[in-house]
């Protein structure tokens, strides 16, 4: 029993490890903003739309993102075209109110929005990499 406990309690503290300080999150070695007001500002400022990741670190789905889809050259690329914000969706912090108007419930969710908050398109769920470097694609041409 003791054993198992352990076991579970090592599995749980080294899962999902994700680093973060108090203005960014690294999720798939990208510099994700917290905060949505700033990164809508500085979409604003940039002329970019915003791409919103809604997460949490016991997704298996967002482990995917990290580990296959950011680190794509091609999704890469085509994501420097985006400011990114990324959500916690057990801790939205600042974040809260733009989860609850998303109606993100569940993670891994990505919306696509212009820099003054019009949503282009949302990917609920998970989305294979070529279906997902095609909806950027899009999105940033629509912008």
């Amino acid at each position: 029993m003791l054993i198992a406990v352990l076991g579970f309690g090592y599995y749980s503290m080294n899962a999902a490890p994700v680093l973060s300080d108090h203005d960014y999150t690294y999720q798939g070695g990208l510099e994700w903003h917290e905060d949505p007001d700033e990164a809508l500002a500085i979409a604003e400022q940039e002329d970019k739309p915003v791409l919103v990741y809604y997460w949490t670190t016991w997704c298996t789905y967002c482990q995917d993102y990290e580990d296959q889809h950011y680190q794509d050259d091609e999704i890469r690329d085509t994501l420097d075209e985006y400011v990114l914000l990324a959500i916690n969706l057990d801790d939205p912090g600042p974040g809260a109110s733009m989860a609850a108007e998303h109606e993100a419930a569940y993670p891994p969710q990505h919306v696509i929005m212009t820099n003054d908050e019009q949503e282009i398109t949302r990917l609920g769920g998970y989305t294979e990499q070529d279906q997902f470097l095609q909806r950027l694609e899009s999105a940033a041409e629509n912008q």
